[in-house]
């Protein structure tokens, strides 16, 4: 089975859900990201609720009660090996959800467009019964009459890879990480996640050792 992740309308800027857009929750004093080659901050992508996930993200439901957050470096786009999982351009970060609050920006002549998305996106998760990534998006976008554009990803399931396949590993425990989820640019301008234009990205995390990484490809 696939879990869609599907356009819902606008979203509200700081919830606790799952979401694209908006304002990163994490725990008190928690700081914004900057990127390890540019050393500017991180535009701030998603939201995940690792509860939505219909399996655990490692042994024992490891992924109850986390949060997802995803940035991706937008100073000087291409520039900073933001697609790589380990070049420092883009962070993964997993957070209790206790105790969460919208994060505070860093200094405040900061450019929007470079920490935030235009607007935040809604997400609703629609079960199919296809394993097959694309397949299911198809499949969705027939039987509702929407575009495949509104499709915002997968959550959980399996990696469909526009290339090779680069699962990556856990720094801790060297194991290969899981899927949480899969995302797509992202249907307007407004709220496009930026990807190579016509790329998708990766989120994967390690449960029991709290590790997790982004990547995408085009």
């Amino acid at each position: 089975m696939t879990t869609l992740m599907t356009y819902a309308g606008p979203g509200e800027l700081d919830a606790l859900v799952t979401r694209t857009g908006g304002t990163p929750l994490a725990p008190p004093g928690a700081a914004w990201p900057s990127c390890a080659t540019c050393g500017g901050p991180m535009q701030f992508l998603a939201q995940i609720l690792l509860d939505d996930l219909s399996r655990p993200v490692g042994e024992g439901g490891a992924q109850a009660d986390r949060v997802m957050a995803i940035f991706m470096c937008q100073n000087d786009p291409g520039m900073c090996d933001e697609w790589s999982p380990t070049a420092g351009g883009n962070r993964a970060l997993l957070y209790p959800s206790d105790t969460l609050q919208p994060m505070a920006a860093p200094e405040p002549d900061i450019e929007e467009d470079v920490l935030r998305l235009g607007a935040v996106n809604a997400v609703t998760l629609v079960p199919s019964p296809s394993v097959d990534y694309f397949r299911a998006r198809e499949e969705w976008a027939n039987r509702s009459g929407n575009s495949m554009r509104n499709v915002l990803g997968q959550l959980g399931g399996q990696p469909d890879w526009l290339q090779g396949d680069e699962t990556p590993t856990c720094s801790t425990c060297t194991q290969p990480m899981m899927l949480v989820a899969q995302l797509e640019e992202g249907p307007d301008h407004a709220t496009a996640m930026n990807f190579g234009g016509c790329g998708t990205a990766f989120a994967f995390a390690c449960g029991p050792c709290a590790q997790a990484a982004f990547l995408w490809q085009c």
